[in-house]
């Protein structure tokens, strides 16, 4: 069909020369039912479908839109030998392997059908107690995600009737059009199918032809003893579905731990002071340590001083992927009392009287601070 021939475009579609893009979008959509091969078997119904589909790729896009209305038809070095179709759709394309080559596309003529997209991967933060981190433990959890519709069974079709092939990209889901710089050919994602291939004549009442729902889905979640802050475990499938497929994005948890009152986390071991009075610090006591699993008893020196540690073996965090545990680390802190009875502050005088006075000492203070970085392991 030559230029003179052609029917104006406005009058293809049915609407009028101010539509809106929504407008033009409808109407073409009306006509896809009626004239799409797939569903008009009636002689001439084909090449009406194609004069419509050559409409709407001109009125759909701006440019060409805008060219079309000043020029028509006739767009000037548009002729059948000048080499270059304004509104890209047919010529041949004898620069296609330059622009693969620097510009990664794809040829024109190299239709390429798209495979099923998998869904969106979700996140998930999960709160752990100090203990429930330390030993794991197995948490309910509910979130929301993007499932399979259960009416139409994923394609976005109303019962009874099926998706059809998208007019625009002829299937492919991508749309190419041609440049007039080196006659190179850009793909874009189809902006009618959103890059399926497919369009929905009559969209599925429950997902509006999405072919997604959105669920609350519950699931119980194992998280293994020895996960520290940030940690996160990754559940295969559990995500949003894909648009027109049955394949699952995955589900990643993320951890949050919340603080102990009186333990500290460091690495694999376990970190907690302990108080004791100057009596258990001069003469030496045994006295019960907290741990996460009960009491300990632990055996302080006579002579002890405000910094030194004391190490239990294997009290402290499980190994991730190994066997074996950390250890739990005590460190002393002698504590002055701030209030003596009488009795108390005459047996401390007459105690002073018979210790020596030390001068303070930068060895012994390099010793104390020395002692509370190995305890801490910095």
């Amino acid at each position: 069909m030559t230029a003179g021939t052609k029917r104006d475009y406005y009058e293809v579609l049915g609407v009028q020369r101010d539509a809106s893009p929504e407008d033009i979008k409808k109407a073409f959509r009306r006509l896809v039912r009626q004239y799409h091969p797939d569903v008009n078997r009636e002689p001439g119904a084909e090449s009406r479908f194609k004069e419509i589909n050559e409409a709407y790729e001109v009125l759909s896009d701006s440019q060409k839109r805008a060219m079309y209305d000043r020029f028509g038809h006739n767009i000037p070095g548009s002729g059948p030998d000048a080499g270059f179709d304004p509104f890209g759709m047919g010529g041949g394309d004898p620069f296609s392997t330059i622009f693969e080559t620097f510009f990664g596309g794809t040829a024109a003529g190299g239709r390429t059908q798209r495979g099923p997209q998998r869904g969106a991967d979700l996140r998930y933060v999960l709160r752990l107690s100090f203990e429930e981190a330390i030993f794991g433990s197995e948490k309910e959890i509910e979130y929301h995600r993007l499932e399979m519709c259960s009416t139409c069974g994923g394609n976005g079709a109303e019962p009874g009737t099926d998706p059809t092939r998208c007019p625009k990209c002829n299937g492919t889901g991508e749309i190419r059009q041609r440049s007039s710089f080196f006659n190179m050919v850009t793909v874009t994602t189809c902006d009618m199918c959103g890059g399926s291939g497919v369009v929905i004549p009559i969209p599925c009442h429950t997902c509006q032809g999405e072919g997604r729902t959105r669920q609350l889905r519950r699931m119980k979640v194992k998280v293994p003893g020895g996960v520290d802050n940030n940690s996160q475990i990754r559940i295969s499938s559990e995500g949003d579905v894909g648009r027109r497929s049955n394949l699952y994005g995955n589900l990643y948890v993320t951890l949050e731990i919340e603080p102990h009152p009186y333990f500290v986390r460091q690495g694999n071991d376990i970190i907690i002071e302990l108080k004791i009075n100057v009596a258990q610090a001069a003469l030496g006591a045994e006295v019960e340590v907290p741990t996460l699993e009960g009491a300990e008893t632990l055996k302080i020196r006579a002579g002890t001083q405000t910094g030194e540690s004391f190490r239990l073996r294997n009290k402290g965090v499980p190994y991730l992927r190994q066997n074996g545990r950390g250890d739990q680390i005590v460190i002393i802190r002698v504590m002055t009392p701030e209030k003596l009875t009488d009795q108390q502050r005459k047996l401390l005088q007459d105690l002073a009287r018979t210790l020596e006075t030390e001068s303070p000492s930068s060895d012994r203070d390099e010793g104390f601070f020395g002692r509370i970085r190995d305890a801490l392991g910095i």
